[in-house]
């Protein structure tokens, strides 16, 4: 009991110190606002001044009930579009205060000055914009552009699938393969999705792709095995005429979840290799097919999530890589990109092309022709698309789903289709 009041008290708390800081900011903000619609008829001046606080009210209810409610009566789906809504309301509005900084700091300037030198301030000649005025408005554009673009990643990018095309050549590919074309799917996340229309359309895509194998390289769900129970009918689809593989990625492992008992974590993995069989998918747990055409032979290695770093090593590629000698050439699926410099380029110069996923080039980056660019560079040396080192290459899948923030901005979800070629 005495835990429970403690706890209770923590959230209260919390939730007082976010009022404040919100408050605070939206304060700030409006003076903005009241500057830039001064001079606006007054339906627009109240429809702008009224409208301002219309987002603020809704994340000031939602943190009430974030505190106040059941804890278990908020699912994860909902706690994530309130974090959502918080952060898209009030980073959007840190950067009409970065400029409203600017403004009270240049009219201190000038105050303190005219304070030393008791002249008076001499007028501006001609009908121009104040730098007040001027960086009012500038606040407010501020505010604006990331605001309407994070919704619009929501509205629009979030299943705005593309189908990226890529030629990998490969040297020793058998004439039986040459041609073969792959369909890589990654990162999933089916608890993160809110339109299955969408999905279901993205799936259809695939389809029409035609390819001879498809590939999924991780992360089917968020947390729990339960969230990809009502898309079961939609990726039950995929079917190619050589087979469907899967690999497990660090999310597919219950990792970042409080479970009541080890047990319980155990029985989520269980069933989310359950679900990857009635998926049809041929989930390879640190092990190998081998694909037989016309006496060549190609090797399908597929291994449980393993990351360089803090990342779980799950994986064990010894195992998946034992009895594929004989394959001409080899394919690894496994989730984290990070894997391919720390362990498989060192000691497994033979696999010839590895497919990851993970990054999800950070929902949010530009690519402009062969110009790219994403926060995710920073954390991942290979992010996103094909990469080289002598003879073996790696092929970054920029995601199919979204994590966290439910969308995508200048970073749409991918499909991706490969075309195998002898060099």
């Amino acid at each position: 009991m005495e835990q429970d009041s403690f706890f209770m008290k923590y959230r209260i708390m919390t939730l007082a110190f976010f009022l404040i800081v919100f408050i605070l900011i939206d304060l700030y903000v409006f003076q903005a606002v009241i500057n830039v619609s001064a001079n606006w008829p007054a339906v627009w001046k109240s429809a702008a001044r009224y409208g301002f606080w219309i987002p603020s009210a809704a994340c000031f209810i939602a943190l009430f009930w974030w505190t106040f409610a059941d804890p278990y009566s908020i699912s994860a789906g909902m706690r994530n579009w309130i974090l959502t809504g918080l952060f898209a309301t009030y980073f959007s509005k840190l950067f009409g205060v970065f400029f409203l900084l600017i403004d009270d700091g240049q009219r201190l300037v000038r105050w303190v000055a005219k304070y030393f030198t008791k002249e008076p301030a001499s007028p501006i000649q001609g009908e121009v914009i104040s730098r007040s005025q001027f960086l009012s408005q500038a606040a407010m554009v501020a505010t604006a552009i990331p605001f309407g673009a994070m919704a619009y990643g929501i509205i629009s990018g979030a299943h705005d699938y593309r189908i990226r095309r890529q030629i990998v050549n490969i040297p020793n590919l058998p004439k039986q393969f040459d041609g073969l074309r792959i369909a890589q799917l990654s990162d999933i996340h089916s608890g993160s999705f809110f339109n299955k229309t969408a999905v279901k359309g993205g799936v259809e895509m695939v389809l029409g792709e035609k390819p001879d194998m498809i590939f999924f390289t991780g992360d089917l769900v968020n947390n729990e095995a339960s969230e990809v129970k009502e898309y079961i009918d939609v990726f039950n689809k995929l079917r190619a005429p050589l087979g469907v593989f899967s690999v497990t990625g660090n999310h597919d492992y219950g990792d970042y979840k409080s479970w009541a008992t080890k047990e319980a974590k155990q029985q989520n993995f269980k069933d989310l290799i359950e679900a990857h069989r009635l998926l049809g998918f041929d989930l390879l747990m640190n092990e190998n097919r081998i694909i037989n055409q016309g006496g060549e032979k190609l090797a399908i290695i597929g291994i449980e999530n393993w990351g360089a770093g803090r990342w779980a090593k799950y994986g064990k590629l010894d195992a998946a890589y034992a009895g594929t000698q004989e394959a001409t050439t080899k394919i690894l699926l496994s989730h984290d990109p990070s894997h391919w410099d720390a362990q498989v380029r060192p000691a497994y110069k033979d696999i010839d092309l590895m497919l990851s996923g993970h990054t999800h080039g950070f929902q949010f980056g530009v690519e402009i022709g062969d110009f790219k660019w994403s926060p995710s560079q920073y954390a991942y040396k290979q992010w996103a698309g094909l990469y080289q080192e002598g003879e073996q290459q790696l092929y970054v899948n920029r995601g199919f789903g979204y994590l966290g923030y439910p969308g995508r901005v200048g970073m749409p979800p991918e499909i991706t289709i490969l075309e195998l070629k002898r060099a």
